[in-house]
């Protein structure tokens, strides 16, 4: 019988002890601060030391939101600056060593999954999304930043430098379908049919040896994975640019007109990036 743990702010459902689901639950839009990765640090250690559990799926409480975006009220702590186990900044630590787990991990999207978010479910093993009811996108471009914590290395291994290009530089949305035409996810699904494609999935991975699956995993790894440095560069590119007089204006522009706060902005606001400096000084109008 599955076992809840409260993990705030995420729970973990262990299924099986070989199979567990972790429960994103941060309302009101699970926005991604230091909260989020303390819960997430602490999570990596009970996957590697569980011996025998062989998969992770992360789905969301909240239908309207996976994960959000960055925090850009500055709730971040020092996941920027503290180093992690794997020698890497605690935002980075953190993706990687999912990556690099033992343990497969399974991203069930449904709703809002944007910046680092996206960057949370390309660091998952495989990515599954709701036809209906998915927005995954890179906006940074439009509040005058670039992603930095693995976008810009992963996605070109996935949809190619064409489309990666156009993820990032267009920081717009992109719907299921068409993440699934690019590569962007394993799969879009019915939503009435994602929970149970994904459970059947993950358990019948579950059934397999753990040695077997982590050691083919690991081999996948070798041929697929950026590597540190390329990481960390881009990471500390990225903590440059959040200090540029430009992104502050565009990030304050949007946290003005309702991000964070108002939940129809939250989940539209890419759309209003091309023209968010020219009509912020009119007054935008929602």
């Amino acid at each position: 019988m599955a076992k809840p743990t409260a993990t705030a702010p995420m729970r973990v459902v262990e299924e099986t002890p070989a199979y567990w689901r972790v429960v994103f639950d941060y309302p009101p839009f699970n926005i991604v601060d230091a909260d989020i990765f303390e819960s997430l640090q602490n999570l990596l250690v009970r996957m590697d030391t569980s011996q025998n559990l062989r998969v992770v799926v992360f789905e969301s409480a909240i239908p309207d939101f996976y994960l959000s975006h960055f925090d850009l009220t500055g709730k971040l702590g020092n996941i920027m600056t503290a180093i992690g186990a794997s020698g890497l900044p605690i935002l980075m630590d953190t993706f990687v060593r999912l990556t690099k787990s033992p343990v497969v991990s399974i991203a069930k999207i449904r709703g809002c999954a944007r910046g680092v978010s996206s960057e949370f479910v390309l660091a998952c093993d495989m990515r599954f999304a709701s036809r209906e009811n998915t927005r995954l996108g890179h906006p940074e471009l439009g509040v005058g930043l670039h992603p930095g914590g693995g976008g810009t290395e992963r996605l070109p291994h996935l949809v190619g430098r064409g489309r990666a290009l156009e993820i990032v530089l267009s920081a717009n949305d992109f719907d299921g379908d068409t993440a699934e035409r690019y590569g962007y996810v394993n799969r879009s699904l019915p939503d009435a049919e994602l929970d149970g494609f994904v459970d059947a999935l993950a358990r019948r991975i579950a059934s397999f040896d753990r040695r077997a699956l982590a050691t083919a995993k690991n081999l996948v790894n070798q041929v697929s994975l950026p590597s540190a440095d390329r990481l960390l560069a881009s990471f500390t590119s990225f903590g440059t640019a959040l200090t540029w007089p430009e992104a502050q204006q565009r990030i304050q522009a949007v946290l003005e007109h309702g991000l964070q706060r108002d939940t129809d902005f939250e989940k539209s606001w890419p759309a209003v990036l091309g023209s968010l400096i020219e009509t912020g000084k009119k007054g935008m109008s929602r």
